[in-house]
């Protein structure tokens, strides 16, 4: 393709094998691959950590982000504004009815609080991506001011067969908004074209990086 599209990888190191410590070096083998090539945004999905095993496994992120030639990819962290602000984390992803867009800018830009320092070591306009369902909350994270939506599932899940997808309709009305729209569920190398073709800015999947050679994907969707 000519065209270069945004890629957003979600984590999910309970979907490798072994140990805890297995995965997580596996996790991160995985993040250094994608930062390595370019992906734009890596979600950091680990929802069952404690705090400060989030945090720690979010500091070994950015380190090895930063470590990367590219130096194109911003690390995301899921739900937590607390660990994004403690790790000088790129920004947060917020999930459907969670707290607002304009909410963890207004915290993340105070002048006072428990992250007083960390901010000064954050960036100081953090990249914010809100999970979206339907096309009302797609407008409203784009008036809350946040920097991209993921629309889900576009497609049926493989481990959500119950979930009724968006479809490509859908996601197509959705991508009118005032920002971009990445298309988010049951996306493969096969059907990633068809949401591009229906307006995405680009692809969000967990799967398709971690059970993929990330380069490959990069080369066939692009990046930037």
């Amino acid at each position: 393709m000519a065209e270069r599209y945004l890629l957003y990888y979600i984590t999910d190191r309970t979907a490798f094998p072994g140990d805890e410590h297995t995965r997580r070096h596996r996790l991160l083998d995985k993040i250094a691959e994608a930062a390595s090539v370019g992906v734009n945004y890596i979600q950091l999905r680990e929802k069952d950590l404690s705090s400060r095993d989030l945090e720690s496994l979010a500091r070994e992120a950015i380190r090895i982000i930063r470590d990367s030639a590219k130096l194109r990819t911003a690390l995301l962290i899921n739900a937590r504004t607390d660990v994004a602000l403690a790790t000088a984390a790129a920004g947060v992803h917020l999930p459907a009815h969670d707290v607002s867009a304009a909410e963890v800018r207004k915290v993340w830009n105070g002048p006072c609080g428990r992250g007083r320092l960390a901010r000064e070591i954050s960036p100081r306009h953090p990249v914010i991506s809100v999970s979206c369902h339907t096309l009302e909350e797609v407008a409203q994270a784009a008036a809350d001011g946040a920097t991209l939506a993921v629309f889900a599932p576009v497609f049926e899940k493989r481990d959500a067969p119950g979930a009724t997808p968006t479809g490509l309709d859908a996601l197509r009305q959705a991508c009118r908004a005032k920002i971009p729209v990445l298309a988010l569920g049951g996306i493969t190398l096969q059907n990633a074209e068809s949401c591009l073709r229906a307006g995405a800015a680009g692809i969000a999947a967990i799967r398709l990086f971690q059970e993929n050679d990330i380069a490959a994907i990069v080369r066939t969707l692009g990046g930037h």
